[in-house]
């Protein structure tokens, strides 16, 4: 398959248009939908496989914090050593080896967290001018050589906190081209029929990449933890290669249908009266459209402003709630190993295998959250109900998830997939359904903005919520927990209103007995 960007649109369309007319009409429609399928279905799990590259490079901080920091009165000293035999710190990785190793730790966290989240604002603005290809290629390998140089750390014998620190503000700063870019990508290809489903499934690739981090990280976690960074590092890099060869951005590149975002009938896509379908609103997909659009000056439409994505109804409360629900699943993202090896006595590769089960529950959360709301066509209700639940769930775990293995695993799921599922479902079908809101009137440049603004807001809280972890946890966990049930009732908070117009709109359409009416 040609690379995108290569410049298939003209002899290809052209072709198209020939066998279109040699073909009967039920012969060219199979055909045409079976290739338009097999594209959205490779798009669809490059796209998987590029933010689980990104999410899996995140990881491994959290597995090794345990290793940077540990007891080491149960580790046997080596001949050589030079430590007095009172240090029982000996085995640590300094500047880790304090006191204050959670505040260190907790720093370099933020870091990473301060920068994704003020990169984020701008990398939207980026992703609406660049090519997507070249901003994602770049964005990755960049991203790849970032985590390695921290793991790299180890094999130098670098004991600089400065070092680790800058790693990271870089590291987060080239991670923000991946989340708006990929939201795009997907938002192109597919229509809003059943996005919220699609994109629950697809959406997976978060806790698979935490998943997958986490494992790779245990590896080594025990040893030459160095090589946690390193090897995701590497095939972080290597997806970056792959995606600059085969990422298609839009569908017309390929001469495949664009998607009906708001479900409109076929014919008025079509239609010369609306501006929203007008030639200059689509891309060019062969000899006919040059044709059409060569008659006269057309431009297309600008990219919307910052201000103007904020003036879309939603996304100011859907991005602040985002900043709450972001603070509690990235504080279980970093911090959670390291609760378990505390709490439960867990070995750090023993820890960092359990939690991966908060991720699984994130994959379920993510699926379920998607498939109600686009049954019920209620985003707002199914984040607010799933965030009432995840409260008490929260409490329950602190007190009796560590109770035994049993209870441990069953918890573990449970948040999981309650904490993540309105932080996926916000992130993906809300922000693209936003960003191809009916009041843009077809402007198709906005989703990239959209999708910065809702994540970058919701960065915010990511880059709290470690950091207050690890200010509040020397007080005991059961203070970060109750930290994290007032965070999640505050994200449940802030969609009261647009949960109360999901229930008008319901009962508009229950008494009319007519389709439901977006807000």
């Amino acid at each position: 398959m040609p690379a995108a960007g290569l410049g298939m649109t003209g002899s290809l369309g052209y072709r198209s248009g020939k066998m279109r007319s040699s073909l009967a009409p039920g012969v060219w429609f199979f055909r045409a939908f079976s290739r338009d399928s097999w594209f959205r279905g490779s798009i669809l799990l490059l796209t998987f496989l590029i933010y689980t590259c990104y999410h899996m490079s995140r990881k491994p901080i959290s597995v090794v914090k345990s290793r940077l920091h540990q007891n080491c009165s149960e580790q046997i000293k080596p001949i050589n050593d030079t430590h007095s035999l009172n240090d029982t710190m000996w085995c640590s990785w300094a500047p880790f080896d304090k006191d204050n190793y959670k505040e260190l730790l907790a720093g370099v966290d933020n870091a990473f967290l301060v920068a994704y989240a003020i990169g984020m604002f701008i990398s939207g603005v980026f992703g609406e001018r660049l090519p997507l290809r070249y901003y994602l290629s770049a964005g990755m390998l960049l991203s790849g050589l970032f985590t390695s140089l921290f793991g790299l750390g180890y094999f130098w014998n670098i004991h600089e906190l400065w070092y680790f620190v800058v790693i990271q503000v870089c590291n987060g700063l080239v991670q923000t081209t991946g989340w708006p870019s990929v939201v795009t990508c997907v938002g192109n290809w597919f229509g809003k029929g059943k996005r919220g489903f699609i994109m629950g499934i697809w959406n997976s690739h978060t806790s698979v990449g935490n998943i997958l981090g986490s494992l790779i990280a245990g590896i080594w976690v025990n040893g030459q933890w160095g090589l946690s960074f390193v090897v995701p590092g590497i095939i972080t890099a290597i997806m970056g290669i792959i995606t600059f060869l085969f990422l298609i951005e839009h569908p017309e590149d390929v001469d495949c249908s664009p998607p009906q975002h708001h479900g409109e009938p076929a014919e008025n896509q079509d239609n010369p009266e609306d501006p929203g379908n007008s030639p200059c609103s689509i891309r060019d997909s062969g000899l006919e459209t040059v044709a059409k659009t060569s008659k006269g000056p057309c431009e297309e439409p600008a990219a919307i402003d910052f201000f103007g994505a904020l003036r879309i109804p939603g996304v100011v409360e859907f991005s602040l709630c985002l900043l709450f629900a972001k603070l509690v699943s990235y504080t279980f993202l970093y911090w959670l190993p390291l609760y378990i090896f505390n709490v439960a006595h867990f070995s750090a590769k023993e820890a960092g295998d359990l939690s991966t089960l908060f991720d699984v529950g994130g994959i379920i959360g993510g699926i379920m959250a998607g498939l109600i709301s686009d049954y019920t066509n209620g985003r707002a209700t199914t984040c607010c109900v799933m965030l009432i639940l995840a409260a008490p769930m929260m409490f329950l775990y602190n007190y009796i998830g560590q109770d035994g293995i049993t209870s441990s695993i069953v918890m573990l799921i449970i948040c999981g997939g309650l904490v993540n599922g309105p932080y996926a479902l916000i992130t993906t079908a809300v922000s693209a359904d936003l960003g191809t809101h009916k009041s843009l009137k077809g402007n198709a440049k906005a989703l990239s903005t959209v999708t910065a603004i809702i994540d970058g807001t919701g960065s915010i809280g990511a880059a709290l919520g470690p950091l207050l972890a690890g200010l509040i946890s020397p007080t005991g966990w059961n203070n970060v927990f109750y930290m994290l049930i007032s965070a999640d009732v505050l994200a449940c908070l802030l969609l009261c209103r647009l949960v109360y117009k999901e229930i008008l709109a319901w009962k508009v359409s229950l008494s009319r007995g007519s389709g439901y009416k977006e807000i």
